[in-house]
């Protein structure tokens, strides 16, 4: 486990830029035919002055852990849900370490600052269990022709 694990808004750590883009590439966009240009140019909208789309980086100095985000929309199926905690992602080497949790808490906490009352997301069956033991409340299974389960939480 890293020494010291430091939670930090993209904007205040752009050398993370790139290294955030990739990994969110090769996890959710490669496969679907975009670049790693177009997945720069989305995340660019984080580091603007807006309070959101933001990224949020766990780093132990200029190490990079993983990042989460929220963004406006996730689910082209549900327009009308708004904001996501989005493109939660942990290196491999430190997973079960509580940081993608920790990254989740955050985005979720900084999204509830922002006034929204309530903030979603989407995740495959596969991490299912993991939002539903930090009490996010299941809406949906299988939506889209991803059969993603949609979640949402209250803030307070």
């Amino acid at each position: 486990m890293p020494d010291r694990i430091v939670f930090s808004d993209l904007r205040q750590q752009p050398h993370f830029l790139e290294t955030v883009a990739d990994r969110i590439w090769r996890a959710w966009w490669k496969q679907r035919g975009y670049s790693l240009g177009d997945m720069l140019g989305r995340l660019g909208h984080s580091m603007n002055e807006e309070p959101v789309p933001f990224a949020l980086v766990a780093h132990s100095g200029t190490q990079f852990l993983g990042t989460a985000s929220v963004i406006v929309s996730d689910l082209e199926e549900r327009p009308d849900f708004t904001p996501w905690v989005a493109a939660v992602w942990v290196d491999p080497d430190y997973r079960k370490q509580r940081i993608g949790r920790t990254l989740v808490a955050r985005a979720s906490a900084a999204a509830f600052a922002l006034g929204y009352p309530r903030i979603y997301l989407c995740a495959t069956d596969e991490r299912r269990n993991f939002y539903l033991r930090q009490e996010w409340m299941l809406l949906e299974s299988e939506v889209g022709h991803r059969r993603l389960n949609v979640f949402a939480k209250d803030a307070g």
